[in-house]
């Protein structure tokens, strides 16, 4: 009768299968994505012939290939670091010096974290600083200065140190203190903590980082709360965010959780959108509240948060958990950081092959917002406001099919604007 495989071993087997199945996968759905676009680059698609420049439509097409091609390179690249940090011994030898330096205990725990944070972050700056002052920057959507970029990643490090540290001390602090059902408690002070991020974000955290005044346009404003009174929609103010400091990019969000939900706009936005269209696309988002889409993912969030603090439970008390994933877990000092970060480096590898549904359940979400906003405002409005969002984004009209069901959390425009034609 042959031995049975260790349970670190089949672990290993099917994180390394995993990894290069997604790999490929990946690489494949890429290079289809670029031929496709490249393709379809000389010309404009019939249905936006009247309103989508030649020139515009080829931007959006190099932009997209640019963008697709420097994703292969951070793909290959995260993967490298990947397996540095698992399989190759990183994080077991990051552990081991912090034990020597520190000791085990909660400090030590809390140091492995951070060090984890700011090793990653600093593997992965060349590729943010490329994208930004580089790939973004060529096709003239960055307008973010040096000084600013600096500013706002020094803001980011110190924000998260003081937001991150203390709500992993106290997961830490639970997982060595609450007993079996730790992970029910640990996912009950996340879902809090996540709940207090989203009541303090718009008025404690996004005005460290951007410039938020009220909308001063009397006529749209009195035209926006029409129409959020129209569909019993209260928020707590309508702002104007000074997004064109960063990028060309526009966009409008809703932000804030119960009595602190306010409407912000890119200045972008209300530069290249008439009156009419800014509205659209406003009922637009008032369309995912009114169909409960916001609420529908804060369920699926909280229920997929304590499925995962039920796994990670479970897999932090096998040691073949640790010994897989290239790590000796310690014989005299708690385990629990390691836990926590080998489990954020493997699950990504594995729930790739299930993320085509989150984001086909996001594009019938856009799909009904569409709707929505057909019904309370002006369809021929919210076609125009998409069109120039398309293509001032330099948003590709010609996606691969293939691609767009992998990834797009919404829908292409060629599919958006038929539905709202044939509505």
């Amino acid at each position: 009768m042959p031995t049975p495989l260790p349970a670190s071993l089949i672990l290993t087997m099917a994180f390394a299968l995993a990894l290069v199945a997604g790999l490929v996968v990946k690489f494949w759905l890429a290079s289809r994505q670029v031929r496709h676009v490249a393709r379809h680059r000389g010309a404009v698609p019939a249905a936006f012939r009247q309103a989508i420049t030649l020139d515009a439509h080829q931007k959006a097409a190099d932009y997209t290939v640019a963008k697709t091609r420097f994703g292969l390179l951070e793909l290959a690249w995260g993967a490298a670091v990947l397996l540095a940090w698992t399989l190759f011994g990183g994080l077991d030898l990051l552990n081991r010096l912090l034990l020597d330096l520190l000791g085990g205990g909660m400090w030590q725990q809390l140091a492995l974290l951070a060090a984890f944070a700011l090793i990653g972050g600093l593997a992965e700056l060349p590729f943010t600083l490329w994208q930004t002052f580089r790939l973004e920057e060529r096709f003239g959507f960055n307008k973010m200065t040096w000084r600013l970029w600096l500013t706002d990643a020094v803001k980011g490090v110190l924000l998260g140190a003081l937001i991150g540290l203390p709500i992993a001390a106290l997961i830490l602090w639970l997982m060595g203190a609450a007993g079996k059902l730790w992970w029910l408690w640990a996912w009950a002070a996340w879902m809090g903590f996540n709940l207090l991020l989203m009541l303090v974000y718009p008025t404690f955290i996004a005005p460290i980082f951007n410039k938020f005044k009220p909308l001063d346009d009397l006529a749209l404003k009195e035209r926006v709360n029409a129409l959020m009174q129209r569909c019993g929609f209260a928020a707590k103010g309508l702002f104007v965010m000074d997004g064109s400091t960063r990028s060309a990019h526009a966009n409008a969000y809703f932000t804030g959780f119960g009595a602190s939900k306010r409407v912000v706009f890119y200045d972008t936005l209300l530069r290249q959108l008439s009156a009419g269209e800014v509205e659209a696309v406003l009922a637009h988002e008032l369309g995912h509240f009114r169909h409960k889409h916001v609420m529908k993912r804060m369920v699926a969030m909280f229920a997929l948060s304590l499925a995962g603090f039920a796994l990670l439970g479970w897999l932090s008390a096998h040691s073949w958990f640790y010994t897989g994933l290239g790590v000796q877990p310690n014989l005299m000092a708690p385990n629990d950081a390691l836990a926590i970060l080998l489990f954020m480096l493997a699950m990504p590898v594995f729930g790739f092959f299930v993320a085509p549904l989150p984001v086909l359940v996001s594009r019938k979400h856009e799909f009904e917002a569409d709707a929505y906003a057909i019904a309370q405002t002006s369809g021929a409005d919210l076609s125009a406001a998409l069109l120039k969002l398309y293509q001032d984004n330099a948003s590709t009209l010609t996606p691969d099919p293939l691609f767009v069901k992998f990834y797009y959390s919404h829908p292409p425009a060629s599919e958006r604007l038929a539905r709202m034609a044939a509505a």
